[in-house]
């Protein structure tokens, strides 16, 4: 039998203990910590008259955009990282990242329970408004090395994001990162990738190839290395879940609509599968244990 807590069943209340604070007049509650008064009211329908479904529809974008946000401050890290030759933490780094990618594709399945229906009632609110103007998501692309200086023209109503997109465009992706990592390691890696635009996305480089097929083919003599080029084909391996099952979720919304943003909606998201960030991490693959 379950003992009686001031006349009440213990199963079903909690008393209490002593020390828990209960006054937050001149201390820090958790409300203040995560700013929730801001945070919270930051959903505002612009569905006239209101529709059910659009809070799904911010919410699933605004957590996908926090979510980002981690993931931009974990890819800078982790490059910054490899610039001063401290691998270990910049492992973590991309382990981390690998379990944001999971929660920003497991979102999907959320914003699927909405039907077509359902979204046809808000598309008109969203106006002219698209994911495909998230400037963190185009960050997250710039940092693994996906560069499109055209893709900085769309932020010119945002003047700090295309700021920032301007900056990233010309740094060293992660990738960039850690090619001079293993340059500086001893490893053989081609002049052009050390010293090059930027700007430009990485162009696949068949010597770069054989330095790795030798990292795949002796691991535990380069381990660290060997795990490097693992967690970033994860990474990759992650994104193309994340794209494809955006593409899914799309295609069974609006179909073969034009996108709000003014895109081919599924066919230009289907061409981003063919895009890759680390080409001769998938072609070493074909030499291993030749």
């Amino acid at each position: 039998m379950a003992r009686e807590v001031g006349g009440e069943d213990s199963r079903t209340k909690r008393e209490l203990e002593p020390g828990i604070e209960r006054d937050f007049s001149s201390r820090m509650s958790y409300g203040d910590y995560l700013c929730l008064d801001r945070l919270l009211s930051s959903q505002r329908p612009q569905s006239d008259p209101p529709m059910h479904d659009e809070m799904l529809f911010i919410i699933q974008h605004q957590t996908s955009e926090l979510w980002l946000k981690l993931m931009v401050h974990e890819l800078r890290s982790a490059r910054t990282l490899l610039a001063a030759d401290d691998l270990p933490p910049a492992l973590k780094r991309m382990a981390r990242i690998k379990h944001i990618q999971h929660v920003l594709t497991d979102q999907w399945t959320v914003l699927a329970t909405m039907t077509p229906s359902e979204y046809a009632e808000i598309r008109p609110f969203l106006a002219t408004s698209s994911g495909f103007q998230s400037a963190q998501y185009r960050e997250v692309e710039f940092l693994l090395g996906n560069k499109d200086a055209d893709m900085v023209e769309v932020f010119e109503h945002d003047p700090k994001s295309q700021l920032e997109l301007e900056t990233l465009l010309h740094e060293p992706s992660l990738y960039d990162e850690f090619l001079a990592f293993l340059s500086r390691q001893g490893y053989a890696v081609p002049e052009e990738l050390l010293d090059r635009d930027w700007s430009r996305p990485h162009r696949f480089n068949p010597d770069l190839v054989d330095t790795f097929a030798g990292v795949y083919a002796a691991p535990h003599d380069h381990w660290g290395v060997y795990e490097t080029c693992e967690e970033l084909l994860d990474i990759e391996d992650n994104f193309q879940d994340w794209r494809f099952r955006h593409l899914q979720v799309v295609q069974r919304t609006i179909g073969h609509k034009t996108g709000t943003g003014g895109s081919t909606g599924v066919d230009f998201l289907r061409r981003a599968l063919d895009l890759t960030f680390f080409p001769e991490l998938f072609a070493v693959r074909t030499r291993i244990g030749e």
